[in-house]
């Protein structure tokens, strides 16, 4: 049971934060406290880097700068590294704001290029500052999703361009699974786009397991927190055992390797219940085929 204090004092706190409480009354589970901190900050109107484990949750405190964005009747674009992501973002945001306000912009697609709400490729949103296109009229805010890209040393820059030369009235949300220097990170943000909160969690909500396939044996990594399973080790030296051996020698004993196929890999994984997974393939036509 609360005090009359407690009561006050949260009654206080949502006279604050309305539509943060707005959004939050939406969804049908309670938010973390980072969520909360994250989605009251751009609510405030400052800048916000905000570092969590995959799966906990940061596309939220996204969806939230388009509510608030769509609130004060402003754009909000949101930005992804790749194209695959971008179509998910906006099958979500189609969900959640309808489609007459959610648009898509990618290399190769163009829908409701006007939209209250953007999902894009950093790249597009990097050629529209160059090109001053005026669909940058009264934009808000932007979420730049997995921000961490800024340290890629191939696509790094476009990121870093991105943010020092977005407009200053526009707010700036970054979501990070991997930023392992937030705090430096931020300072450096807070440099180039004026306050920012740097808000963390290190709680991970979904367990990561790690596998490893070796020819058609799927094997955990580790047999215990930070020691490599033996069974690895064990068919790694076997296998560069083999190496030494001239490959004729090889087919002649019947040694020959046993690497599984995608759609092969694509089987094991359903049979091991480890379905839905994500596969990644380095060219345009092997994503073909």
């Amino acid at each position: 049971m609360t005090t009359p204090a407690e009561r006050y004092a949260a009654a206080k706190q949502r006279g604050k934060h309305p539509l943060t409480i707005e959004f939050i009354e939406q969804f049908d589970f309670g938010f973390d406290e980072f969520q909360i901190k994250a989605c009251q900050a751009v609510e405030d109107g400052k800048g916000v880097l905000v570092a969590a484990p995959t799966g906990a949750g940061k596309t939220v405190v996204g969806e939230f700068a388009a509510f608030s964005a769509l609130a004060q009747r402003k754009k909000c674009f949101y930005t992804t590294p790749i194209k695959a992501l971008s179509n998910q973002k906006f099958q979500e945001f189609v969900e959640r704001f309808g489609e007459d306000r959610v648009g898509l912009l990618t290399g190769d697609t163009n829908i409701n290029s006007e939209a209250d709400v953007l999902v894009m490729t950093t790249e597009v949103l990097r050629n529209m500052l160059y090109a001053n296109s005026n669909t940058l009229t009264n934009l808000g805010s932007v979420v730049m999703d997995e921000v961490h890209y800024l340290a890629d040393k191939f696509r790094g820059a476009v990121w870093e361009e991105v943010l020092i030369h977005l407009m200053e009235s526009v707010q700036v949300i970054s979501l990070s699974a991997t930023v392992s220097n937030a705090e430096e990170f931020g300072e450096w943000l807070g440099e180039v786009r004026g306050q920012t909160d740097v808000i963390l969690s290190e709680h991970r909500p979904i367990p990561l397991y790690q596998h490893v396939l070796i020819n058609s044996s799927l094997i955990d990594l580790f047999s215990q927190p930070g020691k490599i399973n033996p069974e690895i080790l064990a068919l790694e030296r076997e296998a560069m055992r083999k190496v030494r051996i001239p490959r004729h020698r090889r087919e002649q004993w019947g040694a020959q390797e046993s690497r599984l196929s995608r759609a092969e890999i694509m089987e094991k994984l359903n049979r091991e219940n480890l379905l839905p997974a994500i596969t990644f393939i380095f060219s345009r036509m092997g994503c073909d085929a």
